[in-house]
């Protein structure tokens, strides 16, 4: 995968894929799911800086897997993979394993 380096407080991540087949075994369209919440983070910036000049540590680390608002973020293509790129402010939780 291309190394990618976000910059301030924003966040790399890959998007774990949404169930397509439902409950009762239906295959589901892509057009019927919806976008996925969660992922797990590829890469961080350095974090945003204050007022005065600080540099503000990120709550979140590489390898994290996380819950983020539903419309957050920018989806782009790294290396043929899906990605999203969003601030850590969107992150709304870590998942514990």
């Amino acid at each position: 995968m291309a190394k990618i380096e976000p910059l301030q407080d924003r966040i790399v991540i890959k998007a774990s894929p949404k169930e397509e087949v439902s409950k009762g075994g239906i295959v589901l369209p892509d057009t019927a799911t919806e976008k996925s919440q969660e992922g797990k983070i590829l890469a961080v910036g350095p974090g945003k800086l204050s007022e005065d000049g600080k540099r503000i540590a990120m709550e979140v680390k590489v390898g994290d897997n996380v819950i983020y608002s539903k419309y957050a973020g920018t989806e782009f293509k790294l290396d043929d993979e899906e990605v999203v790129i969003m601030r850590e402010s969107d992150i709304l939780a870590k998942k514990s394993s």
